[in-house]
């Protein structure tokens, strides 16, 4: 009786005990992440000690999703020429990741930095309890770029914060 009483509740049998096919649910998530989900871009990683490679690694408690983007920069122009991440969570931040990982190649440190998570989930239309995954992209942006930074100023011996570092500060 349970069973039955449970199967109409869900819409999946008649009044008189038949069982229908069960519905099929739209897609609850923007084509974009889905296609970023399916076949993301620039998945793998670098080596960490190449000090061209900067490494963000961030996660997020509440929900266990865990991301890390690397980046490749030229050091003679400062322009980010190949991206990574690797990302452990859902979806939506496999997608972020994606997306992020994709929009920081060809630019200049400075530049990235300023990317905002809401630029990110505007982009894949991301449902407000997802916006933690586009945050988690713009946080790992950001550790990235730092950790560059950090490498280039424990190379060239120097104390002094770098531009970039201050601007994603700001």
């Amino acid at each position: 009786m349970l069973r039955l009483a449970s199967k109409r509740v869900l819409g999946i049998a008649s009044r008189d005990g038949a069982t229908r096919p069960a519905q099929v649910l739209p897609r609850l998530y923007h084509e974009r992440v889905i296609e970023h989900y399916d076949k993301p871009l620039n998945v793998g990683s670098f080596d960490k000690n190449d000090p061209a490679v900067g490494t963000g690694l961030v996660g997020a408690p509440a929900c266990g999703d865990v991301m890390k983007l690397q980046i490749k920069v030229d050091e003679e122009t400062g322009k980010i020429v190949d991206a990574r991440f690797k990302t452990f969570g859902c979806g939506s931040a496999i997608a972020s990741s994606s997306v992020a990982s994709e929009w920081v190649k060809g630019k200049q440190l400075e530049e990235v930095v300023s990317i905002k998570n809401t630029e990110i989930a505007k982009y894949l239309s991301l449902p407000p309890v997802k916006l933690h995954c586009s945050m988690l992209a713009e946080d790992a942006i950001k550790a990235a770029v730092k950790d560059y930074e950090a490498k280039r100023t424990n190379s060239n011996g120097s104390t002094t914060a770098e531009p970039a570092v201050k601007a994603a500060e700001a």
